[in-house]
């Protein structure tokens, strides 16, 4: 058998991060037997599908590289072939017309929020004459659930789970306007693309026993059913906004890379002995829903910066040059030179092992692509008073003189500055760091000296480089 597992989203908005992790468990799974990942886009509520949300959906996908097999499927687009089992359905018995009115449903709704139960179609058009019906009803058909025995799912996370058939009604599948419903929909489309492992969260749950009975009704083979927990707030709270519900792309806008996103939702509810660290070959190969634990995952953004933090480091430069340049470019409202990209480049190794994510990697770099005169903060400002200025005067005619500008050759020749001036190294090392970057916090002094090369440190050292009123 070809394992094939698929990802279902609805288009009603961003790919917000449990919806991914879904996706990414989909992925692995069928990488994992070497099967196919199937991406359908279930838009069958017109009006609240939009095409700006289908197009999220696929570049979130995209950006987290979790590539989908063939074509995008649109459930809409099978609208036909849902109404025409519906139909089936009816001429084997197995589904009926039901002519209830608006206000006999509401009539049960009230009836069952006066006594405490949830509300369910009570059958009254199951077994009646259809000669009986009111004129000028359009019906809806409903599914002929069974009675009077139990339904049960395997689940291959949840283990075993029964409800009993007194628990489901008698569903609609086919609206009064000829349209099927989600649930028809799903078990159909499912059925027609072959999927044989339905991967979800287990909000899904109670909809795999409705499922279950279409399948068993249409004499089709019902595929594994494995319901996910869902992800929690480090409170143990829903994950809402202020946990982390966001779309994916907020996440990209953050600064995190898709390598470290994957890595850290693949850790949200799945584990591999005590391993944090799992590249995606490794993920692929040790990947298993035996693994899945039964529990909430929760959600916990020191674990996620710690994890980006490990890729930002093991990434290559030049990536990280063309992440943060365009993050620089966006900030500055300007192209980057190619003196500015050189000095990025060269300065890279530094700042990457500072930074949690490519936000900050960028805010740390910018002093290396700004033009003079910097923005300083506060802070460097206090390091500026006249006789640090007149420090660093004297120290640039020492600088114009220096023959090895590498990081050891400019240590040694500032330290045998400040010795002769009397100073401690951190005297000059302080306010010659706050006039080069504009910041009191950056790599290494002797580092930044080496990426900037001489000319730029002495134009920045230059008497008419002083701070400027931006505080930036």
């Amino acid at each position: 058998m070809t394992v094939v597992t698929r990802f279902a989203p609805s288009p009603t908005g961003f790919l917000h991060i449990g919806g991914a992790r879904t996706a990414l468990f989909n992925w692995l799974f069928a990488r994992h037997h070497g099967g196919r990942f199937a991406l359908r886009i279930e838009d069958t509520d017109r009006k609240r599908s939009t095409p700006e949300a289908i197009a999220a959906i696929l570049d979130g996908l995209s950006w987290l590289e979790l590539q989908w097999d063939g074509e995008v499927v649109h459930q809409s687009g099978h609208a036909a072939r849902h109404a025409e089992i519906a139909r089936q359905l009816l001429a084997d018995g197995k589904a009926y017309r039901c002519y209830c009115s608006p206000e006999e449903l509401e009539q049960m709704r009230q009836a069952a929020r006066a006594e405490g139960r949830a509300m369910l179609y009570d059958g009254r058009w199951r077994d009646r004459d259809p000669a009986e019906a009111p004129p000028g009803v359009d019906p809806v058909i409903r599914f002929k659930a069974p009675r009077g025995s139990d339904t049960r799912i395997d689940d291959l996370v949840q283990g075993p789970v029964t409800v009993a058939d007194d628990q489901l009604d008698d569903m609609v599948i086919l609206r009064a306007n000829g349209t099927p419903t989600y649930m028809l929909s799903v078990v159909v489309d499912d059925h027609d693309m072959g999927i044989t492992h339905v991967i979800r969260g287990d909000d899904h749950l109670t909809n795999a026993f409705r499922q279950n009975q279409l399948y068993k009704a249409l004499d089709w083979a019902v595929p594994a059913f494995a319901h996910i927990p869902l992800i929690h707030g480090p409170d143990g709270a829903k994950l809402s906004k202020r946990h982390g519900a966001l779309g994916v792309e907020a996440y990209r806008d953050m600064g995190y890379l898709p390598e470290a996103l994957r890595n850290y939702l693949l850790r949200l509810g799945w584990a591999h002995g005590d391993d944090e660290i799992i590249s995606t070959e490794q993920a692929v190969e040790w990947f298993s829903l035996e693994a899945v634990g039964k529990g909430a995952a929760r959600f916990d953004f020191a674990k996620l910066d710690h994890l980006n933090g490990h890729y930002l480091r093991q990434a290559d430069p030049a990536r990280l040059v063309a992440l943060v340049g365009a993050r620089l470019e966006g900030m500055l409202g300007r192209p980057l030179d190619q003196a500015g990209r050189t000095r990025l480049a060269a300065g890279m190794p530094g700042l990457s092992a500072r930074a949690v994510n490519l936000k900050e990697l960028a805010e740390n770099a910018a002093f290396y692509v700004r033009e003079t005169p910097l923005p300083f903060t506060d802070k460097a400002r206090t390091l500026l008073a006249p006789d640090a200025v007149a420090l660093l005067g004297r120290l640039r005619a020492e600088l114009a003189g220096v023959q090895d500008w590498s990081e050891a050759g400019l240590e040694d020749s500032i330290r045998i500055f400040a010795g002769r001036e009397g100073v401690k190294l951190g005297q000059v090392a302080q306010p010659l760091r706050a006039v080069l970057t504009g910041s009191t916090t950056s790599p290494g002094i002797f580092d930044v000296m080496a990426v900037l090369g001489p000319d730029e440190c002495l134009r920045r050292l230059a008497p008419q480089t002083q701070p400027s009123e931006s505080s930036g």
